[in-house]
């Protein structure tokens, strides 16, 4: 397969100011995402979508591609990413040179490893995959312990079991989705408008990986995780 990898990063975030530019183990977030899908098998290029400059300076000192800087319509906060997913995915067939995956690497999940995106490229080889997403086991379940509230205050189960279930490990089991990696074929990302549009296939990777920086929590316990991996012997 040709496969090029891609980094979304706009330069505004509400959660973070600059949110990509922060940094991890003395690497920004940007640049951490950029050398995960250089560092792929297989990955022939890294190309960056941005409207930030400053990210796109940093980008390139990575060794990405920043051709332009990404439009503005596309990188409000109530843009959709799947908009600027297409907007690449055209230009790269203007250039012909349409791959036949699309390794998308978030920046915001910078202790992603090497192996969990060559397991999700390797799942997107096979037959009928439009995309592959990762997950990891989820600490609530809708089945369990997840409710809505009405009006009135009163709670009920987000899904309401046949019979009551009592033990958690009772419950089917529910995933979080992370945002380690997103492999896409790129020709449903031309036809499709979101991810579930298609066949979609899941790649477990551990919770400790797939911590993704949200918040200023978020970014510190990031920050702890990689400090104690770096310590382990």
């Amino acid at each position: 397969m040709r496969v090029v990898g891609a980094v979304f990063a706009r330069g505004g975030s509400q959660g973070i100011p600059n949110k990509n530019l922060e940094e991890l183990g003395g690497r920004s977030l940007v640049a951490r995402a950029v050398d995960a899908a250089r560092a792929c098998p297989g990955v022939e290029r890294v190309v960056v979508s941005t409207d930030s400059p400053q990210i796109a300076e940093v980008a390139r000192a990575a060794g990405a591609e920043v051709p332009w800087l990404r439009p503005a319509h596309l990188a409000t906060a109530e843009a959709h990413e799947w908009d600027a997913w297409q907007h690449l995915v055209s230009w790269l067939q203007e250039q012909g040179e349409l791959p036949d995956r699309l390794l998308v690497v978030p920046a915001t999940a910078p202790l992603r490893s090497g192996a969990d995106l060559e397991r999700c490229l390797a799942a997107s080889a096979e037959p009928g995959v439009d995309v592959v997403i990762t997950v990891s086991p989820a600490a609530r379940n809708p089945w369990f312990n997840m409710v809505t509230v009405d009006e009135r205050g009163q709670a009920r189960l987000v899904l309401e079991p046949p019979e009551r279930i009592h033990r958690r490990q009772d419950a089917p089991p529910v995933y979080d989705v992370g945002t380690v990696a997103f492999v896409v074929d790129p020709r449903f990302v031309q036809r499709a408008t979101s991810l579930y549009d298609g066949t979609v296939r899941a790649v477990e990777v551990a919770p400790t990986t797939a911590v993704d920086i949200d918040t200023l929590v978020d970014l510190e316990v990031a920050r702890t995780l990689h400090s104690l991996s770096e310590e382990a012997p």
